[in-house]
């Protein structure tokens, strides 16, 4: 009979145990976009993406909208997204320079290239004819708008040099007259300039080189198994979602190679001579 108390005791904590609710605890995941300013309805085609992410790795997405990829650059360097549906110029600099690794390629961008248009009546035909100009580029970040055009104009000097916050400012900049010519991505040029009359602007300069799609980026600050999960959740994702969210689940991925070389390229010229266009 002297056990009976030490056996109650056990009954008792098994009970209060049994009652318990079961405690679920969720993490957090950050995702980064570049918006270029858009409206809450434009970022509503990540939706299902998000509720599909959030049940798979039971956690609370949050997506963090950015509107040009000077922001976005901020974010990534002090690692504050988890994920990021990255542009290819953020793309190559948070690989090679950040510790991101990619997951799976965004759709198209695949066959776009960077270009320096100006108004058709322009008497300029080569980049040479721009010097002494002023001219527009996009922001840090942006493969098409900054590093390619920089890298494409080094050693001119301009009267002025522009930085426009999204693709869309380069056009309305050129179509005010307050630029002889601005860079952007061929696949913007073709988009945008649909919003004016026919033939008001003219491609002067196109890059040889297609540049390659953006990607989304994972972060090293996630735990190597964790990162391995949502890389096979991201694979597996039913299409009507990763088509929503504008991303291919089975395509290799993009090669940054030449990109990377001319963004470290541009860096290194920036960091000796902030002034290299003047």
């Amino acid at each position: 009979m002297q056990f009976q108390p030490i056996l109650l005791v056990i009954i008792i904590f098994t009970l209060i145990a049994c009652d318990r609710p079961e405690e679920t605890t969720l993490s957090k995941l950050s995702i980064g976009v570049v918006s270029y300013g858009e409206n809450e309805k434009s970022l509503q085609q990540y939706q299902a993406f998000q509720e599909y992410l959030g049940t798979q790795q039971n956690s609370l997405i949050e997506l963090e909208p950015t509107y040009n990829e000077v922001k976005a650059l901020e974010q990534i360097a002090s690692k504050k997204w988890d994920l990021v549906f990255a542009p290819p110029g953020l793309a190559a600099i948070a690989i090679a320079q950040y510790n991101y690794e990619p997951l799976v390629p965004l759709e198209g961008r695949d066959q776009t290239r960077s270009v320096i248009v100006t108004q058709q009546d322009s008497t300029a035909k080569s980049r040479q004819d721009l010097a002494g100009e002023t001219i527009a580029l996009g922001q840090k970040g942006s493969a098409t708008g900054y590093y390619l055009p920089i890298f494409n104009l080094y050693g001119l000097k301009f009267k002025q040099v522009l930085f426009a916050p999204t693709p869309k400012n380069i056009l309305q900049l050129l179509d005010q007259d307050q630029i002889a010519a601005g860079a952007l991505s061929l696949e913007d040029f073709n988009q945008l300039k649909r919003d004016y009359k026919p033939n008001q602007f003219k491609i002067m300069y196109l890059d040889r080189h297609n540049v390659p799609p953006g990607a989304i980026l994972i972060s090293d600050r996630l735990e190597r198994n964790q990162q391995e999960q949502i890389r096979l959740i991201l694979r597996q994702t039913p299409s009507f979602i990763s088509s929503s969210a504008g991303y291919l689940p089975n395509e290799e991925l993009p090669d940054y190679a030449y990109l990377t070389k001319v963004i470290k390229r541009v860096q290194e010229v920036l960091a000796t001579s902030p002034m290299v266009l003047q």
